[in-house]
């Protein structure tokens, strides 16, 4: 296929990702206790659209109706978007730099760090909004950012940055601090299921100031990993491969570290832990539609807020009115996939 036929064929794709994404958006809004129609929920929607907004006519559609779709689930479809595109993207970039197609957003132990800093925000009592922070989120940003610098200065050699040193740092903090909130759990029991709640992953609580909060921080992230596009794509090549051919491999790595690390600082905060989105969703887009991450990273960004939106719409809407955990869906979709591409690496060894 020449260069402009794909160049062609990557648009078509990416429109249809855009429309799939606008689809599904719209039909998840019209699931959950309330019944509202696609058609009514489309109309809402689309009155809210600048401009184009002013033409629609709202007659016979309930104010509460309205409420139900632009401040409860609107919010909760557009952070999941968010939250899957942005581990989806940190997915795709740690699958470059340590060239491993199982390494995910947590694989350096910012999970459990944002784990660590909820807990004992729960245990003081500090789930309480104050000049607009949540405490519990605040706490697990913290968290999250300081468990990085610590990864950081663990794997650090000189002016360099090892892979291997880096993945083993990650791997011990993240059992330190997992045992830290093991023991947390234990003297304050009363607050168990709180922690082990928040450490599933949910977006029961997502509002309009949460949609606020985490959008600079995927859009400018997202648009800082494309512009080191090019340099992934030779990264894959090796690094002293890289190196040679003028790519500064180590300021590369740490830059990209210190991005993907406030990313998913800011997804877990808000949403707690969601497993398996930053692993999948890059390794079957890469599949699609190849390794240039020019292409890649769009495409995963998108592919990852669509896997979110069905994945949350099906955490609130399986079992109503109780809600399910909706890390607990994405390990069912992502566990089966990790078991597929661990019995695929075997095969390829043997």
């Amino acid at each position: 296929m020449s260069y402009i036929n794909k160049r062609k064929h990557y648009k078509f794709l990416l429109i249809i990702l855009v429309v799939i994404l606008l689809v599904i958006t719209v039909m998840s809004s019209t699931l959950g206790v309330a019944n509202i129609n696609f058609y009514q929920s489309m109309k809402i929607l689309s009155s809210k659209i600048p401009l184009f907004g002013k033409y629609i006519n709202l007659e016979g559609i309930s104010s509460t109706h309205k409420l139900i779709i632009l401040n409860l689930r609107l919010p909760r479809i557009i952070l999941a978007a968010l939250i899957g595109a942005g581990l989806s993207l940190v997915g795709c970039v740690f699958q470059a730099i340590f060239k491993n197609p199982m390494a995910d957003p947590y694989i350096l132990g910012i999970s459990s760090g944002s784990a660590l800093g909820a807990s004992i925000a729960i245990t003081l009592g500090l789930n309480i909004t104050f000049l607009g922070l949540n405490g519990v989120t605040s706490f697990a940003f913290t968290g999250a950012m300081l468990t990085t610098l610590l990864v950081y200065s663990i794997a650090k050699t000189g002016t360099k940055l090892p892979t291997n040193t880096l993945l083993l740092a990650g791997v011990s903090v993240s059992f330190l601090l997992s045992s830290i909130i093991s023991l947390i759990m234990i003297f304050n029991r009363e607050q168990v299921e709180q922690i082990i709640f928040w450490t599933m992953g949910s977006l029961n609580s997502a509002n309009w100031k949460a949609v606020l909060s985490l959008l600079p921080f995927i859009l400018i992230g997202g648009f800082l990993i494309f512009i080191f596009s090019k340099d992934l794509n030779v990264m894959l090549t090796g690094d002293d491969t890289a190196s040679s051919l003028g790519v500064e491999v180590d300021k590369v790595k740490k830059i990209l570290l210190v991005i993907s690390s406030v990313i998913i600082a800011a997804c877990v905060s808000v949403s707690g832990i969601i497993g398996f989105v930053g692993l999948i969703i890059p390794h079957m887009i890469r599949i699609i539609v190849g390794p240039d991450h020019r292409v890649l990273l769009p495409f995963t960004a998108l592919g990852g807020g669509i896997f979110m939106i069905i994945s949350d719409t099906l955490a609130r809407t399986l079992a109503p009115p109780a809600e399910i955990p909706v890390g607990a869906i994405t390990s069912i979709f992502g566990a089966p996939y990790f078991i597929y591409l661990l019995i695929k690496n075997k095969k390829k060894v043997m």
